[in-house]
């Protein structure tokens, strides 16, 4: 099923035609500057939150270490974990 809209009418008198059009080219411009704002909060934004994340990461590098022996490593989660196949149940 496709839905097809119906053909639009444009305005047969000249003055309609041009508020029309400065009506069209306002609602675009308006569209226009609304991005534009938005694009700008979000590079702000995503600026700012960039250099506070650099600025806590070269905060805590600069802390001495609590325990020297510790290596610079990621901390390791370490656990037991159970295979569960699906063609049988398993009680736990």
């Amino acid at each position: 099923m496709r839905f097809i809209l119906p053909p639009m009418r444009r305005p047969r008198h000249p003055l309609a035609r041009a508020l029309s059009l400065l009506l069209g080219l306002a609602v675009v411009g308006v569209l226009l500057v609304f991005g534009l704002m938005v694009a700008g909060v979000l590079l702000v934004g995503g600026g700012l939150l960039l250099v506070w994340r650099q600025w806590k990461l070269g905060h805590a590098g600069a802390r001495p270490a609590a325990d020297p022996s510790r290596s610079h490593q990621a901390d390791v989660l370490e656990g037991e974990f159970t295979v569960i196949r699906q063609e049988r149940p398993v009680a736990h």
